[in-house]
């Protein structure tokens, strides 16, 4: 017979079911993972993260998660180790084994050959009583009452206990190392997240026009430089000193009041103390500019507070940053 229970009571049960095994993870810390997180940052080589089934999966986001965090690791399928692969563990590296129950017959072959070999084990296993939990150096208890599985057997909560594990190490091995988010940049160049980290202003500006007028130019002659550039704005000087700005919206604002313009300039219908931003700032902050003062484009000074350009909130929609 089908289960009755409606669909979002099941949601809701199974994600509390974990996020309460997750919350005890916390009163399971003890000295060992103080001692296994020193004993990584000290250390000169890698973290080898190893597993069988689903923890094998948890283990190559753990190690994924540490790579990205200035710890370098690299994952070794614990199957795979008793038949060659055990050649990828060198001489310092530190070797994190991942196993709810602690007793799958890979793990028993496994450990003993990499104590032989002199090197540290760190235990992420929900029974610190197993085969596992007794041959580490230092066993972290990821114990979980239950599964989410209605049936109690579909790895569910004990490996998300395990990932969270893992995220407890690499989070305070990366505070320890003072990894910064320039740091994260390096490791994440492609994509939005990178372009965030390392994309500049600069970046953004040098392919558009760069629009400007004079204080005394006609109307005539700034609508046309509007046009023509493209922007939607254009910058007024006075000599090379910026001292506004004005937008379409500028434009329209005027019509509203009058249409004859033949003796306005530029300087009669501009924005004073114009928003600008520094062509080395990061493109993050000029979107936080844009969206701060609800506007579509800024203007771009540099070190002489010189105008050198537009960035316009297309340029950001465009590289993926907004």
């Amino acid at each position: 017979m089908k289960n009755s229970k409606p669909i979002i009571s099941i949601a809701k049960e199974t994600i509390l079911t974990e996020s309460k095994a997750i919350a005890n993870l916390t009163n399971l810390l003890d000295i060992n993972f103080e001692t296994a997180v020193n004993f990584i940052l000290n250390s000169n080589g890698r973290v080898i993260v190893t597993g069988i089934g689903k923890s094998a999966n948890i283990a190559t986001k753990i190690v994924a998660t540490f790579n990205s965090t200035g710890t370098p690791a690299i994952f070794m399928h614990a199957a795979d180790a008793i038949h060659g692969d055990l050649g990828n563990v060198q001489e310092n590296d530190i070797v994190i084994c991942i196993s709810k129950s602690g007793n799958t017959p890979e793990i028993k072959v496994l450990v003993p050959l990499i104590k032989n070999y002199g090197n540290k084990i760190i235990a992420i296993t929900g029974n610190v009583d197993s085969f596992l939990g007794k041959n580490a150096d230092f066993p972290l208890n990821t114990f979980v009452e239950k599964e989410a599985c209605p049936n109690n057997l579909a790895p569910t909560t004990s490996t998300t206990a395990q990932l969270v594990m893992g995220d407890a190490l690499a989070v305070c091995l990366q505070e320890l190392r003072g990894f910064s988010s320039k740091d994260f940049a390096k490791y994440h160049p492609g994509g939005a997240l990178g372009k965030r980290l390392y994309l500049r202003v600069s970046d953004l500006i040098k392919n558009n026009e760069i629009p400007k007028v004079t204080i005394n130019d006609t109307v005539v002659k700034v609508i046309i430089e509007i046009s023509e550039k493209r922007l939607g704005v254009t910058a007024v000087l006075n000599a090379d000193e910026l001292v506004g700005i004005i937008t379409d919206g500028d434009i329209r604002r005027m019509l509203t009041k009058t249409t004859n313009f033949s003796n306005l300039t530029a300087k009669d219908i501009m924005g004073s103390n114009p928003k600008t931003v520094h062509q080395d700032a990061m493109a993050i902050e000029a979107l936080e500019k844009l969206e701060n003062n609800s506007i579509t484009q800024i203007l771009v000074v540099n070190d002489t507070n010189n105008y050198v350009g537009v960035v316009h909130l297309h340029d950001l929609i465009k590289e993926g940053i907004f």
